[in-house]
């Protein structure tokens, strides 16, 4: 009985309608399965996948480098496509395999996965290829690849091709200024496609970052004239070398970066067994390009785009070694300071060399080794303990700074909570501001003015629908040298940035602007240009996109009335008083009055002199090519170090012809 339900078993299984039986399980042998799931070992078959061939062909160079056997590396890419990458380390074995009686060592490494010399310790101390698959889907995912071992005063080849062996090794000859292994490949169209090809750009680039990684080695890179595009910049001929290692590459990154410490913080800890922590740190004051920080990291030479545990490492080594700096000297607002605060504006190179390190997925993105936070932590802390006591300046000026972020980030929290709350009301606008009645920002006007004397003036002489007046009270906030905390709580430029209804600092919007032109109008005196200096710093500093809109101005009021008879001038200073005098009304006497301020002109006059735009005159306020000398010059006369104003006094007396008194 029960072998007839076995027969009916097998039988139900040869007729299953849906066709599926035991002659549909396929086992794919050698390197098939890498060519049928390409994307399980390179991630996949696009351009990115198809450099990171060369990535697993350097990584090996570059590995008899770290562990010391190998000192130069030649990267060609030729005519054809075919890119070799060539070292004179020992040269991959090639005596017959102990466990495979008929295959070389070489064989054995090029068609089989996971196999190697890095699974112990005894090749190699640290390296980046621990999985044993690099080379082997090399060779499985290119249609033609060339091997040659100078070993012995000895030159041996073999070549392949999608996987498997297309000759057997051969001694071609004698090399007695020769050794180490060449490898020359070309990716298979089968399977990346005909479009895609080597960029030398991103080759270059790849080689230059191993060539800082690495220290020791000197890559030396060649390209076939012809395969560079007009206008590449990349070099068909050059020697990478970098003894510095990643502080030459910090050096390289930030030439054009305005940083908040004048130099690096750079350092390289070696441990037993070839393991070693490297490091070069920096922080900007206006970012770095796009982005406000950045972070590079490395294992083994491998990049870890995605961090890890030697990322948290180094972040903790610098977050905690700041904090204990700020509580030492006693400054109270230390505690405030977090990992991110420290490191969200830092630009970062970070690099490993561990034993058996382990990865988030074949490609390598993402470290997660357990060990490799303390290593990092350890090394970095140490010496950057020493760093900050050794410069009191620096470490003093860098604290202020990660404090400054702290506050900046309780602002914009503390921001998006009002913003959360009132997201449903009507915008409350300020109760001093006399609003134009058009809605549209189109041709509308907001002055800006220095107290109710002046700002009564300027209300009754402006066009209603066109124009809108806010008095300030007094003197502004100094914004270059005052902390977020005071920014946020001065009401007269939170009135200010409510009016203008583009929110200031992060938050800012030139397209919410609820006016045109924004016109600041203050008394044509010193105390004036003084007011007119705090509030365009303001704007340089919280709005600077305002500024290069092209909308912000400078109204231009007289500071003088000269008349005659029943003819009347306006001057703005005295050099345009006199002017007048030798023009106008020469050989004459004519009466001339001195406004004390704009509270004091009649509202006719200041409109006819200020106002309406058809007598008016006004500056416009713009930003040099050079954004940053104009930084420079806001931090030196608005800033909080009167010593640097001091110095520009002196630097530029000589320039005073006279002083007006």
């Amino acid at each position: 009985m029960a072998k007839n339900n076995q027969a009916k078993l097998f039988s139900a299984e040869k007729s299953d309608s849906s066709g599926y039986s035991a002659k549909d399980i396929e086992v794919l042998e050698g390197l098939e399965p890498v060519r049928k799931r390409p994307g399980m070992y390179i991630g996949g078959t696009d351009e990115r996948a198809y450099h990171h061939l060369f990535a697993e062909v350097l990584d090996n160079a570059i590995d008899e480098a770290v562990a010391g056997h190998a000192s130069k590396i030649d990267v060609v890419l030729d005519k054809d496509g075919n890119l070799s990458v060539r070292d004179d380390g020992r040269g991959i074995p090639i005596g017959i395999h102990p466990k495979f009686k008929n295959k070389t060592a070489l064989e054995v490494i090029m068609t089989m996965l996971h196999s190697g010399g890095k699974f112990s310790n005894k090749a190699y101390q640290t390296a980046g290829g621990l999985h044993g698959v690099g080379i082997s889907v090399v060779n499985a995912l290119s249609d033609f690849v060339e091997v040659e071992i100078a070993i012995d005063r000895k030159l041996y080849r073999q070549t392949y091709s999608r996987g498997h062996p297309t000759s057997k090794l051969k001694e071609v000859g004698a090399a007695p200024n020769r050794r180490g292994t060449q490898i020359k490949f070309h990716p298979d169209p089968q399977i990346f496609g005909d479009k895609l090809h080597f960029r030398p750009a991103r080759l270059f680039a790849m080689s230059r970052s191993k060539a800082y990684l690495s220290r020791a080695a000197e890559i030396r890179w060649s390209c076939d004239p012809k395969l560079l595009k007009e206008g590449d910049p990349t070099p068909a001929e050059a020697v990478l070398s970098y003894p510095n290692g990643l502080a030459d590459m910090m050096k390289e990154m930030t030439t054009e970066s305005r940083l908040v410490l004048p130099e690096a913080f750079t350092g390289r800890v070696e441990n037993q067994g070839g393991g070693a922590v490297e490091w070069a740190v920096v922080w900007s004051g206006n970012g770095f390009g796009e982005a406000d920080g950045f972070s590079r990291t490395y294992c083994n030479t491998i990049p870890t785009p995605e961090g890890g545990t030697h990322e948290q490492g180094m972040r903790g080594a610098l977050s905690k070694g700041l904090r204990a700096y700020g509580e030492m000297i006693g400054n109270k607002k230390t505690s405030l300071v977090t990992p991110d605060d420290v490191m969200d504006t830092a630009g970062a190179l970070l690099s490993v060399f561990i034993r058996n390190p382990e990865f988030v997925g074949q490609t390598k993105e993402k470290l997660s080794t357990a060990d490799a936070q303390r290593i990092t932590e350890t090394a970095m802390r140490d010496r950057f303990d020493h760093w900050l006591t050794a410069s009191p300046q620096n470490a003093n000026r860098l604290l202020e700074w990660a404090i400054g972020q702290a506050e900046d980030r309780m602002r914009k929290r503390k921001d998006k909570e009002v913003a959360r709350q009132s997201a449903t009301r009507k915008l409350r606008l300020p109760g001093k501001l006399a609003d134009c009645s058009d809605g549209s920002a189109q041709g509308t006007e907001l002055f800006i003015v220095e107290g109710d004397s002046a700002g009564g003036s300027a209300k009754q002489a402006r066009d209603r629908a066109t124009q809108a007046v806010l008095p300030l009270r007094g003197k502004i906030l100094n914004v270059a040298s005052a902390g977020d905390e005071k920014l946020s709580g001065n009401k007269e430029l939170s009135d200010l940035a409510t009016a203008l209804g583009t929110g200031i600092g992060q938050r800012f919007r030139v397209e919410d602007l609820r006016y045109e032109r924004i016109v600041i109008m203050t008394d044509a005196d010193v105390d004036g240009a003084h007011i007119a200096s705090l509030l365009i710093t303001f704007f340089f500093r919280q709005t600077p996109g305002l500024i290069e809109a092209g909308r912000l101005y400078l109204a231009m009021p007289p500071l003088y009335r000269i008349s005659s008879g029943a003819k009347a001038v306006y001057a703005r200073d005295d050099a345009h008083k006199e002017h007048l005098l030798t023009t106008e009304f020469k050989g004459k006497k004519p009466d001339i009055g001195r406004f004390k301020g704009l509270g004091e002109m009649m509202p006719a006059q200041l409109k006819e002199t200020t106002m309406n735009h058809k007598t008016r005159t006004m500056a416009r306020v713009s930003l040099p090519k050079s954004i940053k000398s104009v930084e420079d010059l806001v931090e030196t006369l608005m800033g909080k170090k009167p010593e640097l104003r001091f110095k520009f006094i002196q630097d530029n007396a000589k320039f005073v012809a006279e002083l007006d008194v």
